[in-house]
């Protein structure tokens, strides 16, 4: 079970196919620094071998991070909660280390404004989640978890991915808005999805039906998409030759303001959906989400006149918690302000490919 937010592990199915391998009889994971789990075998006796030479069956892909201490006979490796552990050579002691950066920094530097005020009476969203008691039931799993986002980030950053991590509540339009645009942006750049959802393919049926290839994440009970997750899917559109680089990779999260806000992906701007058939209030119920977020898309906008939903109070409500937040309005059924959100995704994977070609 997550420790973050109580849901359940060990069901993801990527495509139909269960994700992960076999943790029993000590198999142990290394986050590798291409986005792989790589695994060893820890035997009954948890006897890895070490000799002066280091030749005990213990390897690491290339790049893997293994630093030797030669001083003290002892060297550290990254366990898979995201512990630093330090073997001794000569006594195997595992010495924990927790340190965690939570920082989840994004650069939203689009040449246009999207309604961005600075409020002076902006509060701090995040406050109450960073009460010492959660924080320390976080940083184990959270640890891993930020550890291979960060893989994620440098790989798609590299090959000039542009990634949204597009979060809302069940029933917001978010599947509808991705379908639409997905149809809308046919040729423009290479496009893909990472579709989640406790379970079905449903919405995935709904993305490839529009020519784009995408990959079903099944979470079973789990809440919410992580890291590992979003790279085995990555991993499965590359090996299948449908995504390469040079373009937009759309991660569309398990349904829910809650979870997903708290587990970082290696994406590139996080996009919260909130349509106006929800309450103006879901920004102050629902904080974390919205004061994580770089995007705030206000969805169906054509039923205002049939609604009392005050949008500006809404909008009001988001910017106290996120000051820098920027705000699109649309209706993915009419077509109601979606060049503004099509001209907000094309800057961004400029800005993307830019860099990419800097750093290359």
């Amino acid at each position: 079970m997550c420790t973050v937010c109580g849901c359940g592990e060990g069901e993801t199915r990527i495509d139909g196919v269960a994700a992960g391998g076999d943790h029993e009889h000590g198999d142990h994971e290394h986050v590798g620094p291409d986005g792989k789990i790589y695994r060893h075998r820890h035997d009954a006796g948890h006897d890895h071998g070490h000799d002066g030479g280091h030749d005990g069956g213990h390897t690491h892909a290339p790049g893997y991070h293994h630093e030797a201490h030669h001083h003290d006979d002892t060297h550290e490796h990254v366990g898979p909660d995201g512990t630093v552990f330090r073997h001794s050579h000569t006594g195997h002691d595992h010495h924990e280390h927790h340190e965690h950066d939570h920082g989840h920094d994004h650069d939203h530097t689009h040449g246009h404004d999207h309604h961005r005020p600075d409020r002076p009476d902006a509060i701090d969203g995040g406050a109450a989640l960073n009460q010492p008691r959660l924080v320390t039931i976080e940083r184990g799993i959270l640890a891993k978890n930020d550890a291979l986002a960060e893989v994620n980030r440098r790989r798609f950053a590299g090959r000039g991915v542009f990634v949204l991590n597009l979060m809302s509540s069940p029933g917001s339009g978010k599947t509808t808005l991705l379908t639409r645009s997905l149809t809308d942006l046919k040729g423009r750049f290479p496009v893909a999805v990472i579709e989640g959802d406790q379970q079905t393919s449903f919405d995935a049926d709904r993305i490839r039906a529009t020519g784009t290839p995408a990959v079903q994440v099944n979470t079973g009970k789990g809440c919410h998409l992580d890291a590992g997750m979003v790279a085995q899917a990555t991993d499965k559109l590359a090996a299948d030759g449908q995504f390469a680089g040079d373009g937009v990779l759309f991660v569309e999260n398990v349904g829910n303001l809650v979870c997903p806000a708290g587990f970082d992906l290696g994406e590139t701007h996080r996009v919260v959906v909130l349509s106006v058939t929800e309450g103006e209030d879901k920004p102050l119920k629902y904080p974390a989400m919205f004061a994580g977020a770089d995007l705030l898309i206000v969805n169906k906008i054509d039923l205002l006149p049939y609604l009392s939903f005050d949008v500006e109070r809404m909008i009001g409500y988001a910017q106290r918690l996120n000051p820098s937040l920027a705000v699109i309005q649309l209706s993915a059924t009419t077509g109601q302000g979606l060049d503004e959100w099509y001209d907000w995704i094309a800057d961004g994977l400029a800005e993307v490919k830019a860099a990419a070609a800097v750093t290359a």
